[in-house]
């Protein structure tokens, strides 16, 4: 028995918060952790749109949906699994490059974009950006870490040509501070010194970090 692939043609979703203009200054891509969906991930970034039109939330979904429990109930999405992994991450980066080109020709050309990836997603953007069209102006890994097999000149010039933060709550189930204090560490041996960002909570988005986050960007588009 001999294993073979076939390149088809599937159907991806993404959520959108905030309308695309010439006015559009800011533009986030969002992706999701493990199990989750786009549709309620996305709900977390609502406020960033609903407080300035100029902002614009890209929320792409896993193309790989399950079952979270059983045969029924809840759905989840997921960007990969261990099994034929590199096709799905190769998948990925076609629908995410895909994506960002339909979206960045929407945009003034000096658009200011800041990727974040939660979970699993973390691995998930950090792979992407490395063969992505464009540059991220700001790259956020919340609640993960950075995939280590990355090529090190790939990821010695995404980290240079990226700020980069990390994100962790003190009390997470799945990545601990101490962990994300050593992805600090491993990553400034790449030539930059990530931002590492600490809040009282577990593994989940919380609102005042992203505000801080935005008000940072917001602050750099506004110079």
């Amino acid at each position: 028995m001999t294993e073979h692939h076939l390149a088809v043609t599937r159907t991806a979703r993404y959520y959108q918060l905030g309308e695309l203009s010439a006015q559009t200054q800011r533009v986030w891509f969002v992706c999701h952790g493990y199990g989750q969906l786009a549709a309620y991930f996305s709900r977390h970034f609502a406020f960033l749109s609903a407080a300035n039109p100029d902002t614009v939330i890209i929320a792409p979904e896993g193309m790989s949906r399950f079952y979270l429990q059983g045969n029924g109930g809840r759905v989840g999405a997921s960007w990969m699994t261990r099994d034929d992994r590199l096709h799905e991450i190769a998948d990925h980066i076609g629908f995410l490059n895909q994506l960002a080109a339909k979206i960045l020709v929407e945009c003034p050309t000096h658009v200011h974009v800041t990727v974040l990836g939660f979970s699993q997603g973390t691995a998930t953007v950090s792979r992407w950006l490395t063969q992505a069209p464009f540059r991220a102006a700001h790259l956020i890994l919340w609640a993960g870490s950075f995939p280590e097999d990355i090529e090190p000149a790939a990821a010695q010039q995404l980290v240079s040509s990226s700020r980069l933060s990390l994100v962790v709550g003190t009390e997470d189930e799945y990545i601990s501070v101490a962990q994300a204090t050593k992805q600090q560490e491993l990553l400034t041996e790449l030539g930059v010194v990530p931002q590492l960002i600490t809040f009282a909570g577990k593994h989940e988005l919380n609102r005042a970090v992203l505000e801080q986050l935005a008000a940072a960007e917001r602050a750099v588009t506004l110079q």
